[in-house]
């Protein structure tokens, strides 16, 4: 076996209220986004989560921390910057339809057709936030290794797939983890670590604060339901 990831999207934000685009790390949980993530932990409760990782974003950050209490976790939220939402550069912040829809389209580029070179204005590319999704689910499957991979001899990490720059994991022991993202980042993230996810998921958008199981088993990744889908239900 490997490593079992919880995953959700942060709960209802301010950002999200007010309908503005982009990464906007400072957006803080509206009262009902405390809400959410006090069900979510809920949700959590008896799935033996042993430690709640997170994106830096303050919105991010608060819903694991509300998590965290519920389930009264003793070890503190691990905060990784390749978690964070994907950047749209200049346009950060606005509320223009215009850029909204424009963003929308570059995340399907990269969700359903692989175009990874797309980009919002001067943003990131998805080259850039896969390359930093990726190297955080690895690292944290690296620091919470449980049995031995079915296939003795090849390595539980692939080959090329290690964390740069990205803050590191404190190591633990097996278990299953808690990781609360975005939409955008998580979605592009796991289209490309779970084949034949994009294309099955475009359109259904995660919701706030529902968790869905990501299991890397030692060899790939698989991501089995998708919240917002109703034949995952």
């Amino acid at each position: 076996m490997g490593v079992r990831v919880l995953c959700l999207r942060h709960a209802e934000s301010e950002n999200v209220v007010a309908g503005v685009a982009g990464a906007l790390p400072p957006a803080k949980l509206t009262p009902k986004g405390r809400v959410q993530a006090a069900e979510a932990a809920e949700r959590l409760r008896g799935e033996g989560v042993t430690r709640i990782y997170a994106s830096t974003a303050v919105r991010a950050r608060q819903t694991a921390e509300i998590i965290a209490r519920a389930l009264g976790l003793r070890e503190e939220v691990v905060a990784l910057r390749g978690l964070v939402e994907f950047g749209i550069g200049r346009l950060e912040g606005t509320a223009d339809p215009a850029v909204r829809a424009r963003t929308a389209e570059v995340l399907r580029s990269w969700v359903v057709d692989g175009r990874l070179g797309e980009a919002v204005a001067d943003g990131e590319t998805g080259h850039a936030v896969v390359d930093r999704m990726v190297s955080a689910f690895t690292s944290i499957a690296a620091a919470h290794p449980s049995e031995p991979a079915a296939h003795p001899g090849e390595p539980a990490i692939p080959p090329g797939e290690t964390a740069t720059h990205l803050d590191q994991p404190a190591a633990c022991g097996g278990g299953a983890v808690a990781l609360v993202g975005h939409v955008g980042s998580l979605t592009a993230g796991l289209s490309v670590l779970c084949r034949g996810l994009g294309e099955r998921v475009w359109g259904a958008p995660l919701p706030h604060a529902v968790p869905f199981p990501v299991e890397w088993d030692g060899r790939a990744w698989r991501c089995a339901s998708w919240p917002a889908l109703r034949q995952d239900r």
